[in-house]
């Protein structure tokens, strides 16, 4: 069948034009589908790489994986046909908080309906559908990324042919959905969030992106990057310039409504919800999985890989040393290159 062709490296939409039923009840009627591309889908169809992003980035994979993707490198843009979409809820594109709720004519913000991960899927599978794409060679996501790749691994049983599954879980826990409440409770401290602007929550925001840091790095890291000389009683300490860095620069990308969507969207993460057991949904996982996990990660310990790398039959299981803690999936890239490399020739 013959391919698509597009312009490369910029947003392209898709409209659905039929409702988009939730999970959790309700439709989102004419839902936009924001994705990116590189490479060229060949005859067979059978190079397609498909990347799931995490949290509050983006369909450019390319821009916060650059040494993941592109000629010569693991998804190598001569060979593959890499393809990311935005995620429902985001700001980047696809169907979000700040668009118009045809009920009110206004911007959904705090309003937006409550999206799962499996809803994400479900808009990955009608992008798929629609660009004539049968299989999947190999479906690649860190952290929320992985929720998706592993929830299509279990909906789709027989498109994906490899999994590569980073820093995740079966599904959220505890830990992790204390954290994202208690970043919702600093945005909702900000009276702004309750209003009808766009850019309310934002210094809400800022704070629980602080917040969100101190999860994704650990002590050790901070005490190595954020180590000060003697400051007397200026209070000019580098660990909060840094957090107050981070957090001005997500609100000059990002909003309050997507990040409280993407945190329900977070805590939803549960594959054996409404199917049966977490270990037994894992062990009908056909796909061939690779498990890689981040030796220093607060946010998923290795322990829940392995748990992961156990129940999914034949799955292999790795431990990456990074003293980035959580974010090593972002800047891990030559040893997480180095793995998949070695998985794929062994699987082959």
């Amino acid at each position: 069948m013959k391919s698509r062709l597009f312009p490369m490296n910029k947003n392209h939409y898709y409209h659905h034009n039929e409702a988009f039923a939730l999970e959790a009840g309700g439709t989102i009627n004419n839902l936009r589908i924001a994705y990116q591309y590189w490479g060229k889908l060949n005859k067979k169809q059978d190079n397609v790489i498909w990347v799931c992003h995490a949290y509050t980035a983006n369909a450019d994979a390319q821009d916060w994986w650059p040494d993941m993707i592109g000629s010569g490198l693991l998804m190598d843009t001569d060979q593959y046909f890499v393809i990311c979409a935005n995620v429902i809820g985001s700001c980047y594109g696809t169907t979000g908080p700040l668009d118009i709720n045809p009920e009110t004519a206004k911007p959904w913000l705090k309003n937006f309906p409550k999206i799962t991960v499996r809803d994400v899927v479900n808009a990955h599978e009608i992008l798929r559908q629609h660009l004539n794409i049968n299989s999947i060679h190999m479906v690649i996501g860190g952290s929320i990324g992985a929720f998706q790749a592993l929830e299509w691994s279990i909906i789709s049983p027989e498109l994906i042919h490899y999994m590569v599954f980073i820093a995740s879980s079966a599904s959220a826990s505890p830990w992790n959905i204390a954290q994202n409440e208690a970043q919702r409770l600093a945005i909702m401290a900000d009276s702004s969030y309750f209003g009808d602007d766009p850019k309310g929550g934002l210094n809400g925001l800022k704070a629980a992106r602080a917040m969100a840091l101190i999860s994704y790095r650990n002590a050790e890291t901070y005490n190595s990057t954020q180590k000060d000389g003697d400051v007397g009683l200026s209070g000019k300490y580098k660990a909060i310039s840094y957090q107050q860095y981070q957090g001005e620069k997500l609100v000059k990308r990002y909003n309050a409504f997507s990040y409280v969507c993407m945190s329900h969207l977070f805590d939803s993460h549960q594959i054996g919800r409404n199917r049966s057991s977490v270990e037994q949904v894992l062990g009908t996982i056909k796909t061939k999985t690779l498990v890689i996990a981040l030796d220093t990660d607060q946010l998923f310990p290795p322990k829940e890989q392995e748990f992961v790398a156990r129940h999914i039959p034949k799955a292999q299981y790795e431990c990456i040393s990074t003293s980035f803690a959580h974010d090593g999936f972002l800047i891990e890239s030559e040893q997480i290159t180095q793995v998949v490399k070695r998985f794929l020739n062994n699987s082959k």
